[in-house]
């Protein structure tokens, strides 16, 4: 067989993303998650979520090695049956590894989430952005001019490609200066976010009650969805990845609406 070890791939990753240096949820784990049979890379697949569906799209499309963001861990060791049992039967059985990265890869300064969308948002003087789990995740910046709520939201649509509607607070200044970015479910976030002095705050998703605590910090906020704001990364690392090693990539795209 032809291709790369997986081993070689991993320990470029974990350097890359400095994945043992960055603390995450407790019960996550970043780094390779599932070995596949062979030991090698031929072909690498992407996606937000290390789901049932997603890795068998993946073992179709022939790839190995799953790049997810999302990975298979998020609780304690749960027993291998049922759901979880068909999981890891499809993974060894289409000789599928896997390699998850969740906050390392949100707050990577090149292929993550945050930045890249704040770069696709025009955002300038760029800077790290709400601590979270003792380092900064999210980025802030300046728009290259003042805009009005409606028409950063915009904005914001054309960059995210978001699957469902774009959900706005618009209760900061008229004419927005400063967005500070932070993907997927930071909307527990909105307060710090207010603290650091964002006229904006863009995030994935968040509660009932931010629009309260948004109305009375007087900050705007976008909620552009959970998926659409975090397809970024994978699909930047899978193409890093796939230029250096000289190997095909694809990305499997599940919206989940959400």
């Amino acid at each position: 067989m032809n291709g790369i070890p997986l081993d070689r791939l991993t320990t470029y990753l974990d350097r890359l993303l400095r994945a043992p240096a960055l603390k995450d949820y407790d019960d996550a784990f970043n780094g390779l998650q599932c070995e596949n049979r062979s030991g090698r890379v031929t072909k690498i697949a992407a996606a937000v979520d290390a789901s049932e569906f997603t890795i068998k799209a993946a073992i179709r499309a022939k790839a190995d090695l799953l790049l997810a963001h999302h990975g298979l861990f998020w609780s304690k060791p749960q027993p291998w049956t049922g759901r979880h049992f068909r999981k890891v039967r499809v993974l060894v059985e289409g000789n599928l590894a896997v390699y998850a990265s969740h906050l390392p890869l949100d707050a990577h300064p090149k292929f993550g989430n945050n930045i890249l969308i704040a770069r696709g948002l025009g955002l300038k003087r760029l800077e790290p952005f709400l601590e979270h789990h003792g380092a900064p995740i999210g980025w802030r910046g300046r728009l290259p001019r003042p805009m009005s709520a409606e028409e950063l939201g915009a904005r914001i649509c054309r960059v995210v490609r978001m699957d469902g509607a774009l959900k706005m607070m618009p209760f900061g200044p008229a004419r927005l200066r400063t967005v500070g970015v932070c993907s997927g479910g930071a909307g527990g976030e909105l307060k710090s976010a207010a603290a650091a002095g964002v006229d904006a705050y863009l995030t994935g998703e968040g509660g009932h009650w931010t629009f309260g605590d948004a109305e009375e910090l007087g900050i705007t906020v976008f909620f552009a969805g959970h998926y659409a704001t975090e397809t970024f990364g994978v699909r930047a690392l899978a193409e890093n990845v796939a230029r250096k090693f000289h190997l095909p990539w694809t990305f499997v795209d599940h919206p989940s609406g959400l």
